[in-house]
């Protein structure tokens, strides 16, 4: 049995698409599962569309999410079968355009631009194949003399593969089953172009492939159509029983399951589809990332994982060995999987619940330095242990928890209006005394002596304790108000009262 090898192989034409990411991650925990190797190729044979910056961002990329690279672009040591960017290998694809020529394969076809646009215009759903590849200019209508002196004088062409119609060509297909096409509606399509000396996907995925000895090809679901053509290019170069097997993975829906996801659904719902920032360098345009939106690498993994695979369990938290074991194929949909933005949310939420308090203090420490507090690492760690279960992100932390660090400078109207009665400022002058006189300092000793004084005092304990967190917080949020108090201090606290009855009796 040969060893398993997997490629992703994207192209450098900008962002990678979160499609292409879970495409990524399951060749990655296909791999892995099977003691086998993943290789990151680069697909660039369309210099047109090449765009400076995108290999090294789809190389980070995979960097940040841990799905790491064993052979070619970006791995520690490139491996023996490169190189691995499609640009480095022309000297290689000549050798197969040639043999299929010769073969009788693949044909020579110098037909313009132009040419080819009156085609499309005198034939209705024109394409270049068997019923019309003898009505066109190519070495199947052109004496043999006169396409060596077109070839001699460095005309343009392009080479295209010759199909021959009416066989049913067969795709075995890990996920679909078999899946099978007739040869009469697949065109001719292009393999080579002479312009650039480079060819076009179809053969250099399936040369590469070959070469780098790749068992299987997990790949998207559009690509499904093109298929039938890649098995027919393996058995025209005689590498039929080296063709690896097939699995197209499902699309990924907009989130109402209407279509594939864009990045203008992101734009228009408010969510990330990229998984890092990245700035067009063409039109300066800003793509928005999970990274930098405050995702978790294992929250995204474990999100994308679960669009279009199923566990066959009710768990739906992964760590990636998790994923790992548990993951195959037969487990993936044929039918898209719509990407649920709040699900993605949900899932970061609960792995920062599961970090702990420390490592997700020392994260927002780096937010409270850019806002200009130095904070006591024990103090923030505590701050955390009280806040964290109320937000989804890093970045929510703040807003959840500035009032331990800043005293409020505005009241909440809403909250001012309801809870700020007449009879509060006397009691919470009081209570502002009582505190400073308690030798107790923990929340829960604290909690038990104001309780036992308010009682004595007869006051309505909602009403008070409602005013205090206005005067502390500024607004009714928040943990226990007795752990805000043990936070900020018997003194701040006190101060805070004061503040609040100054503020908001000169108000009333």
């Amino acid at each position: 049995m040969r060893r398993v090898r997997v490629r992703f192989a994207p192209s450098p034409t900008g962002p990678l698409h979160i499609g292409g990411v879970r495409t990524a991650l399951y060749n990655f925990l296909f791999a892995r599962k099977n003691n086998g190797d993943m290789l990151l190729r680069i697909e660039d044979t369309d210099s047109s569309r090449f765009v400076p910056g995108a290999e090294d961002y789809i190389v980070e990329s995979l960097k940040w999410l841990g799905i790491t690279i064993d052979e070619g672009i970006g791995a520690e040591k490139e491996g023996a079968f490169g190189p691995y960017r499609q640009s480095e290998r022309k000297h290689i694809y000549r050798k197969y355009v040639d043999q299929l020529l010769n073969d009788g394969k693949a044909y020579i076809a110098f037909d313009s631009p132009i040419e080819l646009e009156s085609k499309r215009a005198e034939i209705p759903n024109f394409q270049y194949d068997a019923q019309t590849r003898l009505s066109m200019n190519n070495s199947l209508t052109l004496p043999e003399e006169e396409v060596r002196k077109r070839l001699e004088n460095d005309e343009q062409y392009v080479v295209r593969i010759k199909i021959e119609p009416g066989e049913d060509i067969v795709v075995n297909d890990l996920i679909r089953g078999e899946v099978s096409i007739n040869s009469s509606v697949i065109d001719d399509k292009v393999i080579f172009k002479s312009v650039d000396e480079l060819p076009t996907y179809h053969l250099a995925n399936v040369v590469d492939d070959y070469l780098m000895q790749i068992t299987h090809v997990i790949r998207g679901e559009e690509w499904l159509p093109s298929s039938p053509l890649h098995v027919l290019l393996y058995r025209y170069l005689g590498w039929e029983n080296e063709m690896p097997q097939f699995a197209h993975l499902p699309l990924l829906l907009k989130p109402d399951g209407k279509g594939k996801l864009s990045k203008r659904d992101g734009d228009r719902l408010g969510f990330p589809v990229f998984p890092l920032n990245w700035k067009d360098p063409r039109t300066g345009e800003i793509y928005n990332g999970f990274r930098e939106a405050g995702y978790f690498p294992e929250a995204v993994v474990n999100f994308l994982a679960l669009l279009g695979w199923n566990p066959g369990t009710d768990q739906e938290i992964f760590s990636m060995d998790e994923l790992i074991e548990q993951f195959s194929l037969e487990r993936v949909s044929k039918s898209g999987a719509k990407f649920d933005y709040e699900k993605a949310k949900w899932f970061n939420h609960k792995y920062l619940q599961m970090k702990p308090d420390e490592e997700v203090a020392d994260i927002f420490q780096r937010i409270l330095i850019e806002k200009g507090f130095i904070e006591d690492t024990d103090k923030v760690i505590k701050i955390i242990s009280l806040i964290k279960d109320r937000a989804d992100f890093i970045t929510d932390l703040w807003e959840q928890s500035h009032y331990f660090f800043e005293a409020p400078e505005h009241y909440d109207a809403k909250a001012v209006q309801k809870r700020w009665k007449p009879e509060i400022p006397e009691q919470l002058e009081e209570l502002g005394k009582m505190l400073l006189s308690l030798e107790a300092a923990s929340a829960d000793e604290m909690e038990k002596s104001i309780k036992e004084w308010i009682s004595g005092k007869n006051y309505h304990l909602g009403n008070l304790m409602n005013a205090l967190r206005l005067a502390l917080v500024g607004e009714l949020k928040g943990p226990s108000i007795f752990e805000i108090v043990e936070v900020l201090g018997k003194e701040e606290a006190a101060r805070r009262i004061k503040k609040a009855i100054e503020v908001l009796s000169g108000e009333s």
